[in-house]
């Protein structure tokens, strides 16, 4: 008796081990073959899937390689300047009002109305309606000297900072622009950078002795570069704000005498030695220290400005071009 009790649970051991294998061979010939059919399916579907394109259609068969989306991939475009971007300042005295004015308002002037402002040492109503409005009277000195350069100087970078725009161009009143010229040379320029645009006038920089910091106050050699304010240059927003705190609220005056310099060479000690940025070299901008005659006609349109002046003997140093004679344009 006991000895054929095991082999009866045997037996049902062994029977419920075939009924489970039974069960399981038929659940996999269900999924295995309705998963059959739905390949199938899919496959004969997708013989006649057709896909819109912008231009075309393209029909994508069973043999088609998986189509992928592109990689989206951002690109950043050139900075783009616009007039309203600008603050073009003209530094003149009551002595050139009828002799240079007229030539600028009759020309490049037409084409930066809004954003041309002329900085002088006299109220004018003539000129003030002109300009529509566009004269300022610095109240500084009319004569040449480097206080009064650079006094006028000081009212300009004043009113650029007023103004929020990004470009500060100064130029003087005989200095004809090339307005869509300086746009396209801005927009290879962030204005959220640090940027003083311009061309030296000497082959090396200029050395000047200054004293040194307290106690000893020893003169000191300084060495720097500056931008020719008769050619023009250009400051970025950035750096105008960097200047501010020494140059900002007539300051730039305070810096000028401490230094005995005008006032292009001035900016150029503050942005080259006192904070340390350097000038960019642009040959397109040209002062009167330039002989005209010797630019290539075939590169004006290339050029950011240009000058004029009267030699001692009545000679005229202007860009040799045809056109009008010189008795209609004597300044070219």
């Amino acid at each position: 008796m006991s000895r054929s009790l095991p082999t009866r649970r045997g037996l049902q051991a062994l029977a419920l081990v075939l009924a489970t294998s039974y069960a399981t061979i038929l659940l996999y010939q269900a999924v295995a073959q309705r998963q059959w059919i739905d390949e199938v399916n899919l496959a004969e579907v997708s013989r006649s899937v057709i896909v819109e394109a912008p231009a075309s259609r393209r029909i994508i068969s069973e043999e088609s390689p998986p189509v992928t989306p592109p990689v989206a991939t951002a690109t950043m475009a050139p900075y783009t300047t616009n007039l309203d971007d600008v603050f073009i300042s003209v530094k003149t005295t009551k002595h050139y009002h009828h002799s240079r004015l007229p030539v600028i308002i009759a020309t490049w002037f037409q084409f930066a109305k809004n954003q041309t402002w002329f900085f002088t040492d006299r109220e004018d109503p003539y000129f003030q309606n002109q300009t529509n409005g566009h004269m300022i009277d610095t109240k500084c000195s009319s004569s040449h000297n480097r206080r009064a350069l650079c006094c006028k100087m000081s009212v300009e970078f004043d009113r650029f900072l007023a103004s929020n725009r990004k470009w500060f161009c100064h130029f003087d009143d005989d200095n004809y622009v090339n307005v869509p010229r300086l746009l396209k040379l801005l927009d290879n320029y962030n204005p959220r950078e640090d940027w003083y645009l311009g061309k030296p006038s000497i082959p090396s920089p200029l050395e000047i002795v200054r004293q040194g910091p307290e106690p000893q106050r020893r003169p000191q050699k300084v060495k720097f570069w500056f931008a020719t304010g008769g050619a023009g240059f250009c400051i970025s927003r950035a750096l105008a704000l960097k200047m501010t705190p020494v140059a900002g609220g007539g300051k730039f005056i305070t810096v000028g005498d401490k230094i005995r310099l005008p006032d292009d060479v001035t900016m150029g000690y503050i942005i080259e030695y006192l904070l340390k940025k350097n000038l960019t070299v642009v040959e397109q901008f040209h002062s009167h220290l330039e002989p005209m005659k010797f630019l290539n006609k075939d590169t004006f349109h290339e050029q950011v400005s240009f000058s004029y002046s009267k030699g001692s003997r009545d000679e005229w140093n202007i860009l040799k071009i045809d056109g009008f004679d010189l008795k209609d344009d004597p300044k070219r």
